[in-house]
């Protein structure tokens, strides 16, 4: 940012609650090229999507991530996101990169690195997931798969779950085997979702339950369906058993039934999944961030009797924040801004103060432009004492973005998720009912 009246990026924000302050890790330099080397891996999809038009790429999970397809010339993310609302789209996040936990005491593992009652969740289901460390902080935030009694499946978010979880087993207290297995992860996601993979699976597909599995076959391939997604729209993933090998098969199996719904290969949608209030690891939490400071303290189970990993931190936390006093300085919230509208990943961990004039006192994770409700929105982390519905802040944008140079722009605190998900998750069905969602 070059204004001379804009804050300075480097300046310090009170996050004394952590080690590494989050405002202060800031991206790349643009102009910098980035070497790719034989330490970043290429998934089974990856050549597939670079045929498809993918043109730029993050790393994750230490492999090539696609995060784009239309070029900005010809529309842009946008574009792609019209496809996802509109229709139907097919996505390439093999970097979830799954690990699965196997053996007999799979569920007893299962359940001590887990916040959430894994005994509860039946076999060919699924669960939104969250892993802690001692101190009750978030180490991954993945989709757990029970496969059957003894076998789990964890579709990962950037992060190394896997060295994780045999450091927890290193002195072999629990019998099971851990491994990153060779499932590699599509999402098919969009209204039209539901008809492709009729079409693709059969008419099964239709019963299949939000986070439910389904066995099947593509095109001679093995295929386990579950009806997950990263969207808040209708969604599903699919894993083709020995992906390296069947990941053409796979995928041009999809691409031609979804011919007649108009599929559009698109990078993961961010935009959407602000907007269903999904969080992104890395973005906007990470291995410093406690789950009630991140709107998932709904996540630790108030009735859990068995042990687990950070359960006597959490537990300690959830009583603070009852009481009024949170053990952490900043809170993930809502915001609604002005600007010009964000069509693009941001640049920066752009700044939050309490007007004009103020210091800033937090910082935007993940912002962009909702065209259902025509304005910016954004995730943000602002002073507890700030995170009240309804107030009034003020956020420095770039200022290819800003409505008057060299100015902040108008933001309020509102409510998450911005707009109804067409899969309402297990918190927002509880919401609704006025009823607590924790187990």
């Amino acid at each position: 940012m070059s204004n001379s009246n804009q804050p300075n990026y480097q300046q310090s924000i009170d996050q004394s609650d952590r080690h590494v302050p989050y405002n202060l890790r800031q991206t790349g330099d643009p102009g910098i090229q980035m070497l790719m080397s034989t330490r970043v891996r290429k998934s089974p999809y990856w050549h597939l999507s670079v045929e498809a038009g993918c043109w730029r790429a993050t790393v994750y999970n230490r492999m090539y991530h696609p995060r784009g397809y239309v070029r900005p010339e010809d529309g842009g993310a946008m574009v792609e996101y019209r496809a996802l609302v509109n229709d139907v789209t097919l996505w390439n996040v093999a970097v979830e990169r799954p690990i699965r936990v196997k053996g007999p005491d799979a569920e007893a593992f299962c359940n001590y690195v887990c916040t959430r009652d894994v005994t509860r969740v039946a076999p060919m289901r699924g669960r939104y997931v969250v892993l802690c460390d001692t101190k009750g902080h978030v180490l991954n935030d993945p989709i757990m798969l029970r496969i059957s009694d003894d076998e789990f499946w964890f579709t990962i978010s950037d992060s190394d779950l896997a060295y994780w979880f045999k450091g927890v087993n290193v002195e072999g207290r629990f019998d099971v085997s851990i491994d990153e297995i060779d499932v590699s992860p599509l999402q098919i996601q969009g209204p039209k979702s539901e008809a492709m993979m009729i079409d693709l699976v059969g008419e099964g597909v239709r019963d299949v339950p939000y986070y439910g599995l389904m066995a099947s076959v593509i095109d001679g391939v093995d295929v386990l369906v579950s009806q997950t997604g990263f969207t808040g729209e209708k969604g599903y993933e699919v894993y083709a058993y020995d992906s390296t090998i069947n990941a053409e098969t796979v995928w041009n199996a999809i691409l031609k039934a979804g011919e007649k719904h108009n599929l559009m290969v698109i990078a993961p949608a961010h935009h959407r999944r602000i907007a269903a209030g999904i969080l992104s690891y890395g973005q906007d939490m990470d291995h410093e961030t406690n789950p009630f400071q991140c709107n998932l303290g709904h996540m630790v189970p108030r009735k859990k009797t068995a042990d687990y990993i950070g359960k006597k931190a959490l537990e300690a936390t959830r009583e603070q924040v009852e009481n009024g006093n949170p053990p952490f300085t900043h809170q993930l919230v809502g915001l609604k801004l002005g600007g010009k509208p964000i069509e693009d990943y941001a640049s920066d961990f752009w700044l939050v103060a309490k007007s004009a004039d103020a210091e800033p006192c937090g910082y935007i994770t993940s912002p962009w432009y909702s065209p259902e409700l025509e304005t910016n929105i954004a995730m943000a982390y602002v002073p507890v004492a700030e995170s009240a519905l309804g107030t009034q802040l003020v956020v420095w944008l770039p200022e290819a973005l800003q409505s008057v140079p060299g100015k902040p722009v108008d933001a309020e605190v509102v409510e998450m998720p911005f707009r109804e998900s067409v899969n309402k998750s297990s918190r927002e069905q509880a919401k609704a009912q006025g009823r607590d969602y924790a187990y």
